[in-house]
């Protein structure tokens, strides 16, 4: 890939902004959109459960997890991409269902112990520091909480499975999830316990 070619995709999905951002988001929505609600069903959310996203971008997920959950907060480093989740959660927000924060996995801005269900779907490759990523999701889960990971299979991580096992994560599982559509990728999932 050529630097205008990262470039592009570096302000489109990988800390999107401007134009190419808005771009990466609408394309998030379609591509990432059945994969965030698949999660969702796989979590089995349920009552009044607080659910932290990592990188929820437009806000799809959201949306999904919001349906089920007490509360959602999205945390995502991206401004134009809490600004579309802002603008597709509005109602919620509003509702206090949904809360969003600018941060990132290794700083999410959560209290100890608060979450009972974490999610990411096809970011956990853009963490800079993995490591301190896992710490801090650990920090923030209940003891009896649960992570979801999803990530498009060509570009997951080598090892990720092993690396959260190495952090801490008990219970976890590798599978995969065709999503529908006929260009969307091969899911690879990762669910594990703290």
């Amino acid at each position: 890939m050529g630097d205008l070619g990262a470039k592009v995709a570096g302000k489109g999905f990988g800390l999107p902004e401007g134009v190419w951002g808005r771009v990466g988001g609408w394309l998030m929505a379609r591509g990432n959109g059945p994969t965030e609600k698949h999660l969702v069903k796989l979590a089995g959310l349920r009552g009044k459960e607080h659910v932290l996203v990592l990188g929820p971008g437009p806000g799809v997920g959201l949306v999904a997890a919001a349906k089920y959950a007490g509360i959602v907060v999205g945390v995502d480093p991206s401004d134009t991409m809490l600004l579309a989740a802002r603008s597709r959660c509005g109602e919620l927000i509003e509702a206090g269902k949904v809360q969003l924060i600018r941060g990132d996995a290794a700083d999410t801005h959560q209290p100890d112990h608060s979450a009972s269900v974490v999610m990411s779907v096809n970011n956990v490759q853009l963490w800079e520091d993995r490591q301190a990523a896992y710490a801090e999701i650990r920090r923030v889960m209940k003891p009896t909480a649960r992570l979801l990971i999803s990530v498009h299979k060509k570009w997951s991580p080598p090892g990720l499975a092993a690396e959260l096992e190495s952090a801490g994560f008990t219970n976890v599982v590798a599978t995969t999830w065709e999503p529908p559509g006929r260009r969307a990728t091969t899911a690879a999932i990762y669910t594990a316990n703290r």
